[in-house]
């Protein structure tokens, strides 16, 4: 019997050891596990108290991204509103454009007729001639100018120095005539005085040109333009297009010269600094839009447009040159004119159309 009992306590022991082991696991588990819990709470929190500064972080910086958005957006607005109240609105053209090709569908053409406000009859006839080509890729400016002392055909009107087209029919006649010489449709077309190249050169702080050939301007107290790299402002800037009594070639060192301003006219506004600098570029617009016409369609909005599909281009994506010609004739009524180069006018309405000018430019340049 006690060998029984002692084996039932032997039992007993046994049984109650391994309910105590079992506890004893079962605690050790319930710390486990509350460990565990506490550990993953703690890395919860530890993770949101790292996610909190982050999501702060991001949106200050939507709010600041928002705040500029809306303030650009406002200054965008600001800038056409200053364009569209100095500019006066002219008509385009009588309706009769040819259609754009499918290669040509993203090229843009902008007429630009200069005039000269100083002299007779400025308003009836056009002092600059030139067709502003914007390619499809937007990488770069091509600025063809044409002699406006050149033979051609005036639709309506038999044949006459284009610039005649102005006095005819106004800027819509020379709108169509130039449509007429190349074959393509203009998009837009602007008229500009030349007396606003004072006010504007003087908001830009002056503009950089390279000057072909030495000059000194007529009139009392003109300027003198060395060769080379020169700086015009105000005054001296509307001398320096105006000019052509100073040279042997009259016109055609005009024109050279009006390339040479425009150059580098196009190269300032399209500038870091003044593009950077909000007082300089609406001071630019406010003194110039005053001395422009332009097309209906050539609003602020549509020039904001263009400038910033042109971002990318830089001062040496910017090509000029002229339409080449046959040289100087006479009429048949005894008129002194430029003699049309047929050749190389169907070449450039050949590039014209299929988004070709830089090819053809670079032609002309012997490249």
């Amino acid at each position: 019997m006690p060998t029984e009992s002692a084996a039932v306590d032997s039992g007993g022991e046994v049984v109650r050891e391994r309910k105590d082991v079992l506890v004893n696991f079962s605690a050790r588990g319930r710390n486990e596990r509350k460990a565990l819990t506490d550990l993953f709470s703690e890395n919860q929190e530890n993770a949101e108290r790292k996610r909190r500064p982050v999501l702060k972080t991001v949106l200050v910086m939507a709010t600041v991204v928002l705040i500029a958005g809306l303030a650009a957006g406002g200054y965008l607005y600001s800038l056409a509103r200053t364009f569209d109240s100095g500019a006066s609105t002219i008509p385009l053209s009588s309706g009769n454009a040819p259609p754009k090709t499918a290669k040509a569908e993203d090229t843009v053409n902008i007429l630009v007729l200069g005039s000269d406000s100083r002299e007779p009859g400025a308003a009836a006839r056009s002092d600059a001639l030139m067709l502003l080509h914007i390619p499809g890729d937007r990488r770069g400016i091509y600025a063809v100018s044409i002699m406006r002392d050149t033979w051609t055909t005036i639709p309506g009107h038999g044949e006459h120095k284009i610039n005649a087209a102005m006095a005819l029919g106004g800027v819509p006649l020379v709108v169509d005539t130039v449509q007429h010489m190349f074959g393509v449709p203009i998009d837009h077309a602007a008229v500009i005085d030349f007396e606003g190249f004072k006010d504007l050169t003087t908001a830009l702080g002056g503009v950089s040109i390279q000057n072909p050939v030495a000059f000194q301007a007529t009139g009392e107290g003109a300027a003198y333009f060395p060769a080379g790299a020169v700086t015009v402002e105000g005054e001296p800037a509307l001398e320096y297009v105006r000019e052509r009594y100073a040279f042997a070639d009259g016109d055609y060192q005009r024109v050279r010269n009006q390339q040479a301003f425009l150059h580098g006219l196009l190269s300032k506004l399209i500038s870091t600094e003044t593009l950077a600098d909000p007082v300089k570029l609406h001071g630019a617009i406010a003194s110039i839009s005053p001395y422009l016409s332009v097309d209906e369609e050539l609003t602020g909005l549509r020039v904001g447009t263009l400038a910033l599909e042109l971002r990318s281009v830089r001062s040496g994506d910017i090509e000029m040159f002229t339409l080449p010609n046959a040289g100087v004739g006479t009429s048949a009524d005894g008129q002194s004119i430029v003699l049309p180069d047929e050749t190389a006018a169907a070449g450039l309405a050949e590039a014209l159309k299929t988004d070709t000018v830089a090819q053809y430019a670079a032609g002309l340049n012997g490249e």
